[in-house]
């Protein structure tokens, strides 16, 4: 009788409280100080990222030397584009480019997620993380450095050729020679950047359930099993956004580590479309900005649809969504 009276008396609480709907700027709940901490980046984005692009135009104009600004140059159409595809330079700088990059992209990948996965099976975690360091150090060094090491190092009368010679083989000049000028700065480059890839497939290792692999001992699975059926599907994802970031590379070797390594004599094996870009115009000041930039737009162009194709096929094939 008394559980009546109060009910009646009080309707109310038995009625389904509402949800209340947050608005993005609630000051209450603290939103609106995020949006505006995102204003200052905004802004270095559109000023440095977005304004620069409007140079775009360089690329259909007669763009020299004497040109101060963007106004008042005679356009000229497709003229740098067609010109740039009739220079056997430009064919090569892309062939190699593909070769170069794309053997990056792939090892850049595919070693540092063996890395990670032999580290993981690791029992002495103070000797895994001795390796770990190891192997990222190498990141934190400029091309700058490198490139005098590796040069000294792989140089006619360097330990590489001097150790050839113990073998009974005859000296090589390595950065002379086509072939191996790719092979030198496709593994150097791994090497440098292993570390870092390295890492964020250990973090996502360490994000897959352990019980999974507690229930797999239990049926009799073994350590190789375990990495195939449960670690590898379970860092899927992020072996997928790794890639869909890493295409967008593919047109890029590397500039600062083909430029100090390269010369004339490996032009033809080594010369990447961005070294080819910087000579067009430290060669010809009248027309090769206007080269550079075609070539220049039609490789950022590629690149966009290189991405976007990607993820295009990470999402369907695996499910991931980068936005």
């Amino acid at each position: 009788m008394e559980l009546q009276e109060t009910v009646t008396a009080n309707p109310k609480q038995l009625e389904t409280p509402k949800k209340k709907r947050l608005s993005s700027f609630d000051k209450k709940n603290g939103q609106l100080i995020w949006w505006i901490m995102l204003i200052p980046g905004l802004i270095f984005t559109l000023i440095f990222k977005y304004g620069p692009m409007f140079g775009i135009i360089i690329s259909f104009q007669e763009f020299g030397l004497g040109s101060t600004s963007f106004f008042g140059n005679e356009w000229n159409g497709f003229d740098n584009f067609t010109y740039a595809f009739q220079l056997k330079a430009f064919g090569q700088s892309i062939k190699n480019t593909l070769i170069i990059a794309g053997s990056k992209v792939v090892l850049g990948i595919v070693v540092p997620l063996l890395l990670a996965l032999l580290i993981n099976e690791v029992g002495k975690k103070w000797f895994a993380k001795i390796v770990q360091t190891a192997y990222f150090l190498p990141f934190f060094l400029s091309w700058v450095i490198l490139g005098g090491i590796f040069s000294q190092m792989f140089s006619y009368n360097g330990i590489i050729n001097t150790m050839v010679e113990f073998f009974g083989h005859e000296r090589i000049l390595f950065l002379l020679d086509n072939n191996w000028f790719r092979t030198i700065v496709i593994l150097s480059d791994v090497w440098k950047g292993m570390g870092y890839n390295m890492i964020i497939f250990l973090a996502a290792i360490t994000g897959v359930d352990m019980s999974l692999h507690e229930a797999a001992e239990i049926d009799g699975a073994n350590r190789l099993q375990r990495v195939w059926h449960i670690t590898l599907p379970g860092i899927l994802p992020t072996v997928a956004l790794i890639s869909t970031l890493s295409i967008s590379g593919i047109l890029n070797g590397n500039f600062d580590q083909v430029y100090i390594l390269y010369n004339p004599m490996v032009y033809a094996g080594g010369d990447i479309i961005d070294t080819f870009i910087y000579r067009q115009i430290a060669e010809n000041l009248d027309t090769g900005m206007g080269v550079s930039s075609a070539v220049g737009l039609m490789k950022s162009i590629i690149g966009g649809v290189l991405v976007g194709g990607t993820y295009y096929f990470a999402y369907k094939k695996f499910g991931y969504r980068i936005f």
